[in-house]
């Protein structure tokens, strides 16, 4: 992976709250930074991991579909799906941040749901 958008180092307490509170004025998918992070979290085995990366997803997603939200669109990290142990969840990632790019949100909103039932 070129580009990591999180800091392995950084401690899980500061991880959890950047889910809390997405950054979104960063060139890169906000998206992107929510799932580096909840991989993260997931190999650290933390609890709260799924929940958080979830409520993060959706609140960007409604972010989205609202017209003239200023939320970059741009993927400069095209293969960060294979950052995951499970295929089958990077799928998902993949063709929800495929959605993202080509402003269909109505799919990628099923593509969370899917994401959601897989990880219970």
């Amino acid at each position: 992976m070129e580009l990591s958008l999180v800091d392995a180092a950084a401690p899980s307490r500061e991880l959890l709250r950047n889910l809390r509170v997405m950054r979104t004025d960063a060139e890169v998918l906000p998206e992107s930074i929510a799932w580096q992070t909840f991989l993260e979290l997931r190999r650290r085995q933390e609890p709260d991991a799924t929940r958080l990366f979830l409520n993060a997803v959706r609140s960007l997603h409604s972010r989205r579909c609202i017209a003239g939200a200023e939320l970059p669109t741009t993927d400069p990290l095209p293969d960060e799906h294979r950052l995951a142990e499970d295929a089958f969840l990077g799928d998902l990632w993949k063709a929800y941040k495929k959605c993202i790019r080509n402003h269909r949100t109505g799919p990628a909103m099923q593509l969370i749901r899917d994401m959601e039932q897989h990880l219970a």
